[in-house]
């Protein structure tokens, strides 16, 4: 029997079928909620249960604690419904108006930009293209029924390929084929877009841009939008990896400072290596940004990254005057299986 589920305050209402979270059976209808790591490790699709009863699925528990729950609180992305359920929620308008689709692609390029990380250029079907916001991701369909998402890197109007940072998982069954065995033509199959991490150009307010290793392929897809449409806001990147190597596109970051009064990046190194000779920041990234601002009252922030780092950023960041409906977040996670 399909339950019925009603999102306040908008009343939108939809069926949820069997073996569906609320955040999938949300999206099959249209309806995008806040989201990120999609497993219960973030907290970002943290929502109120105003009505009804729901198994609260698997997650980390530092992404619903046990008073939140009392509180009627549940992780939207791991919670199915056990009744009719009415649920308390921001929903994302933009990214509902556009279509999902499942499509055919081609590797056209692929580009070692670092020793575990692979840039892939998928070539879409002659007269089809992949209407998309900037910051959001598509899944990989495999043969087996799973699925893995990357983000986009490429803007929406630079879409003649789809571009992903791939990195590479020891032991992950998408990620050894990209790196042992596929080869340029390959075809996939993938459906999107997906996700509630896109530029917002509904403000005028400075941003952050906080990336954590290929946490950067969907920042890019923001900054490189920002500068196609000759946006006068103020962006720092800050970029944290472990090493220099490990800054992949660093040169191109760089470029963009040159270029863009507007823009700022500063990379942070959280091991730098001997032969690195590195002279900048060095630490934790979202350290960095607390060193370099004694508020953040006035900004908007967009991280990206492991659900560790966008974690301890948001709580951070909050605790420094940001307002919560200013964080952005999509947090990584990896899946060997």
């Amino acid at each position: 029997m399909p339950f019925q589920v009603t999102i306040k305050p908008s009343g939108h209402q939809f069926q949820m079928e069997a073996g569906e979270t609320l955040l999938e059976s949300a999206a099959r209808e249209g309806f995008t909620l806040r989201h990120s790591c999609r497993n219960g490790a973030c907290g970002s699709c943290k929502g109120k249960i105003l009505e009804g009863q729901v198994d609260y699925g698997q997650y980390q528990a530092n992404a619903l604690s046990e008073s939140e729950k009392q509180a009627g609180m549940a992780l939207f992305c791991t919670a199915t419904p056990l009744s009719d359920v009415m649920i308390e929620c921001k929903e994302v308008g933009a990214a509902r108006d556009i279509p999902i689709k499942t499509m055919p692609c081609r590797v056209q390029t692929m580009l070692r930009l670092a020793p575990d990380v692979m840039e892939l250029h998928l070539k879409l079907p002659a007269n089809e293209r992949l209407e998309f916001l900037a910051g959001q991701y598509i899944d990989i369909l495999l043969k087996d029924g799973k699925r893995r998402s990357f983000s986009l890197a490429n803007a929406p109007n630079d879409d003649a390929f789809l571009q992903l940072h791939v990195r590479h998982v020891p032991g992950g069954l998408f990620t050894d084929t990209v790196f042992g065995q596929m080869e340029e033509k390959t075809i996939l199959r993938f459906d999107g877009p997906h996700g509630s991490f896109y530029l917002r150009d509904d403000s005028d307010k400075p941003i952050l841009f906080m990336a954590g290793g290929t946490g950067f392929a969907p920042i890019k897809s923001m900054l490189e939008q920002a500068f196609q449409t000759h946006s006068k806001r103020q962006m720092v990147l800050y970029w944290g990896a472990h090493s220099l190597k490990d800054l992949y596109m660093g040169q191109l970051a760089g470029q963009w400072q040159e270029t863009h009064p507007n823009f700022t990046f500063i990379p942070v190194l959280s091991e730098p290596q001997p032969e690195d000779h590195w002279p900048g920041r060095t630490g934790l990234v979202h350290q960095a940004i607390l060193d370099d601002f004694d508020t953040l009252e006035g900004f908007q922030v967009y991280a990206c990254g492991a659900p560790q780092m966008v974690e301890a950023g948001r709580s951070a960041f909050l605790a420094r005057g940001l307002p919560e409906e200013a964080f952005f977040a999509d947090a990584f996670t990896f899946s060997p299986g």
